[in-house]
């Protein structure tokens, strides 16, 4: 059965210590993102509506989120078998901020807050597709996530029958010796394929570029992700 794509609109503003780069699109249009990420997506051929996500191992986390995403899974267990996921809703433990403030409409570059958002969509698309490469070709290079080559990397998703994904809204982009950095939070949501146990985790995804400097290639300068931070959450 195919999942359906479930992206809240929800906006958090991430106050950085360090200098912040202004963005046109600072409130942003989640729903206009998820159509960016389908058509990325589509142009492999495949259906990115069903999503997946990856292992908390896997988005460089600690042992102990692992060993907490584990404890979760064991505590949710029973009498689940057959429930729904019923992932936590924005602005409640464990759910994705929840601000009402309104989204712009405007369409966004690849360079802005929101395109570092489409970026993380996208990957959850690929891995919600199978396409384990793609997904980990979003992965910046010396980060903890790419230590894995691409077998050991879709291997970690082996325990999981689902594994579901909410992107919320980027943060601003914070910048500094010509280096720039974005966070957007994301809340994953899964089944184990041992006793169908769901699986409800919240964090972060934190993505980087290279700024506009000389001798930054194109490539350089896309948003790719440098780390994934997840905790457990709570089930509603």
């Amino acid at each position: 059965m195919v999942s359906k794509l479930i992206l809240p609109v929800s906006l958090i503003l991430l106050a950085g210590c360090a200098q912040s780069e202004p963005v046109d699109n600072m409130t942003v249009d989640i729903n206009a993102a998820a159509v960016e990420a389908q058509s990325t997506v589509d142009a492999y051929g495949e259906n990115a509506a069903s999503l997946d996500a990856q292992d908390a191992r896997a988005m460089g986390s600690t042992n102990d989120d692992d060993d907490a995403i584990d404890d979760a899974a064991s505590t949710n267990a029973v009498g689940n078998e057959d429930a729904p996921l019923d992932p936590p809703a924005p602005g409640t433990p464990g759910g994705l901020p929840d601000d009402r403030t309104p989204v712009s409409e405007a369409r966004f570059t690849p360079d802005s807050a929101q395109g570092a958002a489409n970026v993380v969509q996208t990957y959850y698309a690929f891995l919600g597709s199978r396409r384990f490469p793609e997904a980990r070709a979003l992965v910046q290079s010396g980060s903890k996530i790419a230590e894995r080559d691409v077998a050991a990397f879709a291997a970690t998703f082996d325990r999981y029958s689902e594994y579901h994904a909410n992107v919320g809204a980027p943060g601003r982009i914070d910048a500094g010796a010509g280096q720039r950095y974005v966070t957007v939070p994301v809340q994953v949501y899964a089944r184990l394929k041992a006793d169908r146990a769901p699986v409800y985790s919240i964090g972060t995804v934190t993505l980087h570029r290279a700024g506009d400097i000389d001798g930054a290639t194109a490539e350089q300068r896309k948003w790719k992700i440098s780390d994934i931070a997840l905790k457990p959450a709570p089930a509603r």
